[in-house]
Order: C-alpha cells, then structure tokens, then sequence
C-alpha cells in the first residue's frame, strides 16, 4: 500500500502542477525551458505510474475489503467505460464538436473511468486509487475551464467526420479492451465472465 500511495503522490502532484502550483510550473519552465520541464514532468510521471502499478499489483495480493459492490456495478462499469474511450478518442482527433463541448476530454474521460471503477470495485487499494484520480480529475477539470475562461480559449469544430472518427476510434478500443485487453493487462474480466 505505501507504494501505491507514493506512487499516486507522485503521478498525480506532478499532473496538479498548474492546478495548485502554477508559478512553480512557469518558474521551470523559464529555468529549464519547456522542453526541459516536460523531461522532468514526464520522468517523474513514469515513476509514479511504475510505482502505482507495483503498489496496486502488490495491495490487490492481500486485499483491505472495505465493501463487495453488487455484481450490476461491474457491467455499469463496463458500460460508463464506453464514453470515457470515446472521450479519450476525441482528446486526439483534431476538431471534433466533443472537444468543443466539453473543452478537456482526456480529464472528463479519466473522471468518468475512476468513477465506473470505484463503484465497482470494494477494496481500500481501490478506493485509494479510483478515488484519487477521480478527486484529482474533478480539480483539473475544473481548472482547466477556469484558465480556458480566463484565457477566452474556444474550441472551434470542424466537419461531423472528425467526431465519428473518435467515436469509432473510441468504441473500438473500448470492444479490444473490455473483451481482451482489460483480462490479460490487469486479471479482471469487466464483464465478470
């Protein structure tokens, strides 16, 4: 569990940098360069993934049951999950009205992800997790419309294609992953099959 917690302390403090700390992020930029900062931001980043995942693999060995969600929210779960890949999809498709509309759609996809896992899973590693990055994803979300707003950012749309392009994308990878990728990466099938 302690490398869980380090790990979460570290991906997510250094992903919180423009939401707590964004005279610190400028200050490293204007020291290391944005290229620079990025370096440090991404190394930092990749250990607290690695460390995520060597804590959450090591606390799912001896679980900390907190509650045993029905077996209706896996498939809740697994259903909230399609919209989380589309939205995910459209964070890379340029110009889609989903990128317009909601303005970050990789960070509402990442709330709608930890959310669909934390009502289906019970353990305390769980909640940790799910419930961190659902915490951290509210607040960025939140500060990124605040400097979007601030900044008069608007998303401009291009034609309808560019969004059935992330759909299809997005439900693609959703199907690969819930029926194949999800089992073999992380030993749970969503569908609990």
């Amino acid at each position: 569990m302690t490398l869980l917690i380090l790990g979460l302390a570290t991906f997510l403090g250094v992903h919180s940098t423009r939401i707590f700390a964004e005279e610190f992020r400028n200050a490293q930029v204007a020291k290391l360069g944005l290229n620079g900062w990025k370096a440090v931001y991404s190394i930092a980043s990749i250990a607290g993934f690695v460390l995520i995942v060597v804590g959450y693999g090591e606390a799912r060995m001896a679980p900390v049951v907190v509650w045993s969600p029905p077996l209706w929210t896996q498939h809740v779960a697994a259903l909230l999950t399609i919209p989380a890949f589309i939205l995910l999809a459209a964070a890379y498709v340029p110009g889609t009205r989903i990128k317009r509309a909601v303005g970050h759609p990789m960070v509402a996809a990442v709330k709608v992800w930890a959310f669909a896992h934390l009502i289906s899973n019970g353990t305390l590693a769980d909640f940790l997790m799910f419930g961190s990055f659902l915490a951290w994803a509210i607040l960025d979300y939140a500060s990124a419309r605040r400097r979007d707003r601030a900044a008069g950012t608007e998303y401009v749309a291009g034609p309808m294609s560019r969004d059935l392009t992330a759909v299809v994308v997005g439900l693609a990878a959703w199907a690969a992953f819930s029926s194949w990728l999800h089992v073999w990466l992380i030993g749970v099938r969503p569908f609990g099959g």
